[in-house]
């Protein structure tokens, strides 16, 4: 993921090879849960608080965490997966899910970062961001706070955590945001970035649609009419995204939809490594429906399979959440 700023970025940072590195001692690294928010270590399995399973992970000194590359993350009422993919060498993509009860219902949350590579440290940039927004939405929903301000509420909190990962003399880190907040009667996005969001109709006419508009470079120049739609993907500009949160922000408003589902159906959330190959709701919905309905976790795990087979150019990220939530 690259940023367009006002000066050249530079390339994306690498990670040295492993076998250059002398041996670290692990030390134990506090994390959020994804799911509830509660303080614990990164090698642990299990939240000691809400119970949900987690991938263990280590950290050594000096370096960003580790373990990663492929993380599946499934709460029944949505599920999961972000992938490394075949080609980057670390995933720089994050997310977080969580499921809350309310006097309406069950409320699904899901968060999805992308780190801008030409920043400093887009992988811890995007975890924080993700998190801590998730940690937010999981607060302020069930305290009454409606979706739409608790969603606006979340990008800051998502840019104070980004932020507060600066160090000096380094480069602010950054990343791109995209949440969904889904309840029995309505799916509210709120996005900064071309992460996206997209509504799956149900089998069996595959069909739906985009529901997030992107911020990058590309979609600015068709809407002037300066690149036509269908040479979108292949354009130089298509990846460049011109909203995020972090280094150089400017504190930009973030977009707000609410969507009203017609019917039952999915909801899925993914970055580029997903949809740069499939950008159609319709081509989606004929890979992930109709198993996405009652197994989010499989269709997930089909999606990425789906990505990697493509190429996977890309970190892929992928969230479904069944409407409506029961």
């Amino acid at each position: 993921m690259t940023a367009a700023r006002p000066c050249p970025p530079r390339p994306p940072r690498r990670r040295p090879a492993e076998a250059a590195q002398p041996a670290a001692a692990t030390r134990p690294v506090e994390r959020a849960c994804p799911s509830c928010g509660h303080a614990g270590e990164l090698r642990d399995s299990f939240c000691e608080a809400c119970g949900v399973r987690l991938e263990p992970v280590a950290a050594t000194d000096g370096q960003a965490p580790v373990g990663r590359d492929h993380q599946e993350l499934d709460l029944g009422l949505v599920a999961g997966i972000s992938d490394r993919g075949r080609r980057h060498p670390r995933n720089e993509d994050a997310l977080a899910l969580a499921t809350v009860e309310t006097g309406g219902g069950p409320v699904v949350i899901a968060v999805l970062c992308d780190g801008i590579s030409s920043a400093d440290r887009p992988d811890e940039a995007s975890l924080a961001a993700a998190q801590a927004a998730a940690a937010h939405l999981a607060a302020a929903v069930p305290a009454g706070v409606s979706t739409s301000g608790a969603s606006v509420q979340a990008v800051q909190v998502a840019r104070a955590a980004v932020r507060a990962l600066a160090r000096p003399g380094e480069e602010e880190p950054a990343a791109t945001y995209l949440s969904a907040v889904l309840t029995r009667g309505t799916v509210t996005l709120c996005w900064l970035g071309d992460s996206r969001g997209y509504w799956l109709d149900r089998w069996p006419q595959p069909g739906g649609q985009q529901l997030t508009q992107d911020d990058s470079l590309a979609a600015e120049l068709v809407a002037a009419g300066e690149l036509a739609a269908a040479d979108v993907l292949t354009a130089p500009e298509a990846h460049v995204v011109t909203r995020w949160i972090g280094a150089d922000d400017d504190e930009e408003e973030p977009h707000v939809a609410q969507f009203a589902p017609p019917g039952p159906g999915v909801l899925l959330l993914c970055s580029d490594g997903l949809w740069n190959y499939a950008p159609e709701p319709e081509r989606l919905s004929a890979l992930a429906m109709p198993a996405a309905l009652t197994d989010p976790a499989g269709a997930a795990t089909a999606l990425v399979q789906f990505a990697l087979d493509a190429g996977g150019m890309d970190n892929i990220t992928v969230a479904l959440a069944p409407f409506p939530p029961v």
